[in-house]
């Protein structure tokens, strides 16, 4: 049998479990519609949902509908446990949108919209509650088409396929006006493109509509296709009435059959990393497979492709975890906004009862739960006060402690403004690791991104594999209020092990340092969460209602006329708008309606009054460390940040090199002479003594240990210059990259760019000439189509014109690659990272401004060259001939020809 999975969503009250309610009894799943209101509906198992009358839990049931089997799984509407839904998203065939028609599309409803699109998910939509008074079922679809999209279509309406076929492009068109219909394929591949959205209107309580929509739905859904290789998508955890942990998972591929063995190892034979755990290989038996359909579940021996189940026996998986071939999921959009500490009774104990709160945390990753310990407190993330009244019953009735919850306090996020290389060294007594990365700033909402640009024979790939591995495991912390950073992109420039000493977690605290020094040399940036609002008040008050969002320091459009009431939209932070719904019912007395919906993150506008108030020093933090560990003598010491480049035993992979001065070279020699040269602070030696404590136990101190003295005596190589032998010269040029940098060429390719590429060969060619280099010019050609790859020979260089789809950059790196480890390469391109890419290929680098100087240079020497000879009283017959030519002429004048 054919396998469908569909999810079932809506803003809170908008019908959406009553629908379901629908379409289990038009199925013939159940034999009586269940209310919310009367407590007894199908898929509100749990006691608080009936009590409150909102879905909590996503849920599922299994039903049929012709010769499929279609898992509908109910989302929670409530945008406090938005972060529940959105996890559900992972493992949609289908989405069915239910749109409330006495309010038409709320804010909540643009959040699903937008998730919807960004995973890809075809929607029908349910416009319910139709048979409520004032409803208008035009001016609903024009809301649809408007602030939806255009394609959500009617598909009652008499012009529905004239309406399909305009969204399916010119041969669809054609295909229409020429047969006067569309077939149900054609317009089933439209649907599963999201390029058209089928609209239904009805009333789910009163069963009006909901045969027609489920005939749609069963009539223009198709079931995807499998792979035959293993894989499944767990997208969420929970506990059963007897406390037996249950993962939630769709089988993507293959199938699953009781007691296989599952584990988070990959085809490349590396764990999958997940945050907060160790990077560990584990394997776990999947004792048993359970359907479940409302509260009840049944047992099956095997579960297919497309199979939403339930699995006993893991232990150690978690929401968004990929099995088998599958993926590990993106970072969900839909995150905490405000953090508040848990307050336990006096008897309870902390540690203890963080533990079982951990449980928690596993079925609910968005809560975060984590321990301070400078304040001695339990702090978690929620949404907003519903999901804490929800908490708090959870709490309760799992482990009978009555928690109460502080006030909310805003989640803060950091970032940095410029690039910047991040220095870590961890070298205590046999142990050894550097590491240099690179961090720049990424475009906001992209979250933390890792890249390596370090060649291989630099770094081995184990190392450079684990280095990544350790960025992604852990939530780094910024500088400022100790906030976890984002929207960074973080390169491994270059890295050095010892063949004997360095051991896996040597690279974790160089890398932990690495990322800490970076963010303290680096300009950081101070992020809040902003809303993005819909604020509705009578056409008199929208005055007070601008100034009120000026005073948040926040934005708004219009304000625009809908009937007695004026609309703004916009966004403001957080911080600001969190209370104002109160303000809004107050002087509006409860006409006006305030709609918000997480917009992201964006620069904190009062920074430096934040920092200030949450006091975080970075210093102080031991358990993130700034500084590195170096080692002298036998013995292990602290370097503070700023000073950590003084010591560091690798050169800078960003900067450009600079002569060491005295002063420098003094402190470098103290530093690795002995300990005395520096004088560590009292947190320095604790974390010192930690280190040595995790690696080789308790110190046991000697009494006399301060009279032994060991000397090393080795041989002088210090005047020893290995002899090179010469290499040939190679300089590739990224043309356009040069001709958009200097000036004057670029002002000469506005006007014509073949004349600036014209003149760029020129002062090329005079380059080569004095300089004696292999030089080869490149230019993309990679936007013409069909062009192949066209080397010429212009004068006494090479110009390269890239093939179809290949770029300058790509031709460069495929060159340097083929010969940079042979000869002297050298790259002319202002790309940054294209400099940091050959520079792992064993080339060398300059800017096109360094490019500049050395043509310039090289025309100066040329000029005074040629006027000495100039200025000379006489002038012979071959003073301008070549070398070659000259000393052919000699050997003739000689008689040697």
């Amino acid at each position: 049998m054919k396998k469908l999975v569909i999810g079932i969503l809506a803003h809170v009250d908008a019908g959406k479990t009553t629908l379901s309610e629908g379409l289990l009894y038009q199925c013939g799943k159940i034999r009586k519609l269940g209310r919310v209101d009367h407590k007894d509906a199908y898929l509100d198992t749990f006691h608080l949902e009936r009590e409150r009358g909102i879905t909590i839990f996503s849920k599922q049931a299994v039903l049929n509908m012709g010769d499929t089997e279609v898992t509908l799984l109910d989302t929670p509407g409530h945008v406090d446990f938005s972060a529940e839904m959105e996890r559900t998203l992972q493992v949609l065939d289908y989405a069915i949108l239910v749109i409330n028609g006495a309010d038409g599309v709320q804010g909540h409803t643009l959040t699903l919209w937008r998730l919807l699109a960004r995973y890809e998910i075809p929607v029908f939509l349910f416009v319910n509650k139709m048979d409520q008074e004032g409803t208008d079922r035009e001016a609903l679809l024009a809301d649809l088409k408007k602030r939806l999209n255009d394609a959500c279509i009617s598909f009652a309406d008499a012009d529905a396929e004239e309406e399909i076929a305009m969204c399916g492009g010119e041969e669809l068109l054609e295909q229409y006006l020429e047969a006067g219909e569309i077939g149900e394929e054609e317009t089933a591949q439209l649907i599963a493109e999201r390029k058209v959205f089928p609209v239904y209107f009805g009333s789910a309580l009163k069963m009006t509509g909901v045969e027609e929509f489920l005939h749609g739905v069963e009539k223009y859904t198709r079931t995807p296709s499998y792979p035959v290789d293993f894989g499944a998508k767990v997208y969420k955890i929970a506990r059963d009435d007897q406390g037996n942990r249950l993962t939630y998972m769709k089988i993507t591929g293959g199938n699953l059959k009781v007691k296989t063995i599952l584990s988070n190892r990959k085809s490349s034979g590396a764990a999958a990393i997940h945050q907060g755990q160790e990077d560990e290989i584990w394997e776990e038996k999947a004792d048993q497979i359970r359907i479940y359909s409302g509260a009840r579940f049944e047992l099956a021996q095997e579960a297919e492709a497309g199979t939403v189940c339930a699995v006993t026996g893991l232990t150690k998986t978690y929401p968004g975890q990929g099995l088998g071939m599958e993926a590990e999921s993106d970072m969900p959009v839909l995150e905490p906004v405000l953090n508040y500490q848990i307050q336990l009774p006096p008897d309870c104990d902390v540690h203890q009862m963080l533990r079982k709160l951990k449980q928690l945390e596993e079925e609910e990753p968005q809560l975060h739960i984590v321990w301070d310990e400078h304040l001695g407190e339990i702090h978690a993330q929620l949404m907003g006060e519903v999901q804490i009244e929800i908490l708090k019953s959870l709490i309760w009735e799992r482990f009978h402690v009555a928690v109460e919850f502080g006030t909310g306090n805003i989640v803060y996020k950091e970032t940095i403004a410029e690039p910047v290389e991040g220095v870590g060294h961890f070298e205590p007594l046999r142990h050894y690791a550097e590491v240099h990365l690179l961090l720049e700033p990424g475009e906001p909402g992209s979250g933390l991104q890792f890249f390596t640009a370090c060649s291989e024979d630099v770094l081995d790939r184990n190392w450079q594999r684990l280095i990544l591995t350790h960025l992604e495991e852990k939530e780094h912390l910024g500088v400022l209020t100790g906030s976890a950073i984002t929207d960074m992109q973080i390169t491994l420039l270059t890295g050095r092990a010892h063949l004997k000493h360095t051991e896996g977690g040597d690279f974790r605290q160089a890398t932990y340092r690495a990322v800490r020094q970076g963010l303290k040399k680096a300009h950081s940036v101070l992020l809040e969460p902003y809303y993005e609002y819909r604020l509705e008040v009578p056409a008199e008050m929208v005055g007070r209602a601008m100034t009120d969002i000026q005073k948040m320091q926040g934005t708004f459009q219009g304000p625009e006329t809908d009937g007695e009431l004026s609309v703004l939209t916009g966004s403001a932070p957080v911080a600001a708008m969190r209370d104002y719904q109160t303000q809004v019912i107050s002087y509006t007395k409860g006409r006006g309606r305030l709609f918000c919906n997480l917009k992201g993150y964006a620069p904190c506008k009062n920074q430096e009054e934040v920092v200030q108030s949450i006091g975080y020093d970075s210093e102080r933090d031991l358990e993130n460390p700034t500084g590195s560990v170096f080692c002298a003598h036998g013995a292990g010491f602290v370097v503070p940040w700023d000073q950590v480049e003084d010591y560091m035993h690798l050169e800078s992979e960003v900067n450009p090199e600079k002569p060491v001065s005295a002063e420098t070279e003094e402190k470098v020699y103290a530093g690795r002479a002995g300990r005395g040269s520096y004088g560590g602070s009292y947190e320095d030696e604790k974390e010192l003594q930690a280190i040595f404590e995790r690696t080789f136990g308790p110190v046991k101190r000697e009494r006399n240990a301060f009279q032994k003295k060991v000397v090393h005596a080795s041989p002088d190589y210090s005047n020893y210059v290995p002899r090179k032998k010469p290499q040939e010269e190679y300089l590739l040029v990224d043309g356009y990259n040069i001709i958009f940098a200097w000036e004057e060429l670029n002002e000469l390719a506005k006007a014509d760019l073949h004349a600036a590429q014209s003149k760029l060969m020129d002062i090329l060619s005079n380059y080569q000439g004095y300089k004696k280099c292999t030089l080869i010019l490149v230019f993309d050609a990679y936007k013409v189509e069909g062009h192949a790859e066209e080397v010429i020979r212009y004068h006494n260089i090479h110009v390269v014109y890239t093939k179809e789809a290949e770029t300058a950059d790509q031709y460069i790196e495929k060159t340097v690659h083929r010969i940079g480890r042979q000869y002297q390469v050298t790259v002319a391109t202002s790309d940054r990272l294209e400099q940091i890419i050959i520079l792992g290929q064993g080339a060398h680098r300059i800017s096109a401004q360094g490019l500049k100087e050395e043509v310039e240079q090289t025309m100066q020497e040329l000029r005074q060259e040629w006027k000495a000879r100039r200025q000379s009283s006489k002038t012979y017959l071959f003073d301008g001939a070549s070398e070659e030519v000259s000393d052919y002429v000699e050997r003739v004048r000689l008689g040697k020809k």
